[in-house]
């Protein structure tokens, strides 16, 4: 298990400004990560995306209304109450709070649900927090990986449960379904399939949680997208001043990094230096 959760190197150049993106982030917010695991690299190869994980932002303790559910985060996370908070369920911890600055150096994003109601996000939040504890889903990884596979190259015993009535155990789950069926309980889309009758009416359609990935949040039109680069570029032709490379038009892949030169030592005019020595006394006397 270790050696699937095992995190990779750290990129060489930061890609958001988490500093910013933690000021932004508010109770219900999605956020994405970049994974850098070799069971992230599996999930972006399922997935066709760059997002492996998913998380619920729950905020501060104080930010939770509910004192019964307070005390079940104290029960699960016995840090500072002023520490920023998330939810997440994760390979071989299962549903667990992890402080915010856990994924101070990764890639992230944010997906906000747009026009969520205060009370409405402190129902999510409630059924999210209601999960802490339950094992992760392993299985569902798999079969969502065999979902991807045509059916007629599979034999029958290998086949996706994913459409299977209750299959699975109620007690476990994985991220991106812990966020669909919480949002599912006020009836938030994410992704519904829309039937549009002759007359125009339309009619709205759950689709299965377990069939849900990171990706989704990011494409859902009902979520709005808010990044925050380490470069900023709020100001205006600010992109005119970044120090691009005039020396190569493109490169293929990240550039090693530069070995700084040693610079050379620092001359002094001579004229200066006959004056410097002159008040000093120390000037040469001609015979």
């Amino acid at each position: 298990m270790k050696w699937l959760t095992r995190d990779g190197p750290l990129p060489e150049t930061p890609l958001c400004d988490f500093n910013r993106l933690r000021f932004e982030l508010r109770p219900c917010d999605v956020l994405l990560v970049e994974g850098r695991s070799r069971v992230s690299e599996v999930i972006k190869l399922i997935t066709q995306s760059p997002w492996s994980h998913s998380a619920l932002y729950i905020g501060r303790l104080y930010d939770i209304r509910n004192p019964r559910l307070r005390v079940v985060i104290e029960a699960h996370f016995e840090g500072d109450p002023e520490e920023q908070l998330i939810i997440e369920a994760e390979l071989g911890k299962g549903t667990i709070i992890t402080p915010l600055s856990a994924y101070r150096n990764e890639h992230l994003r944010i997906c906000r649900p747009d026009g969520l109601s205060a009370d409405d996000a402190q129902e999510v939040l409630g059924y999210a927090i209601g999960k802490l504890g339950s094992n992760y889903d392993l299985r569902q990884v798999m079969d969502l990986a065999r979902f991807f596979f045509p059916w007629s190259i599979l034999p029958r015993r290998w086949r996706s449960s994913l459409f299977q009535h209750n299959a699975g155990d109620a007690t476990r789950t994985v991220c991106s379904t812990l966020l669909a069926e919480a949002f599912n309980q006020v009836d938030f889309p994410i992704l519904p399939f829309i039937d549009r009758g002759d007359d125009g009416s339309l009619r709205l359609f759950k689709r299965n949680p377990k069939l849900f990935a990171p990706r989704d949040f990011d494409y859902s039109p009902y979520f709005s997208i808010i990044k925050y680069p380490y470069l900023g570029m709020n100001d205006l032709g600010l992109y005119r001043r970044l120090p691009w490379d005039r020396e190569t038009d493109y490169v293929d892949q990240q550039p090693p990094p530069r070995t700084a030169k040693p610079r050379p030592p620092a001359s002094f005019p001579a004229r200066y230096i006959q004056k410097t020595m002159q008040r000093a006394g120390l000037h040469r006397k001609e015979n």
